[in-house]
């Protein structure tokens, strides 16, 4: 149960770090290099659809994150 918990709370800040860095902030961070050209061809609403994806990732991970860790403390 404990190996379990472990692998999602592994998956689960590898996917919140990747999600968090992909987000566009103030600078465009690292999605504004990588989906700007896709942005320019598609319009805007392309940009914005990535960033509520990102968004939307990082909720999702960081409530796995939260919970197995919460489930690991309480196993041990």
């Amino acid at each position: 149960m404990t190996l379990f918990f472990t692998i999602v709370l592994v998956l689960a800040s590898l996917g919140l770090i990747i999600s968090v860095l992909m987000q566009s902030g103030k600078s465009a961070g690292l999605s504004g290099a990588i989906g700007g050209g896709a942005e320019q061809l598609f319009g805007k609403q392309k940009g914005r659809g990535y960033d509520k994806i990102f968004d939307r990732a990082t909720k999702i991970s960081a409530i796995l994150f939260i919970l197995s860790a919460l489930i690991l403390v309480a196993i041990q």
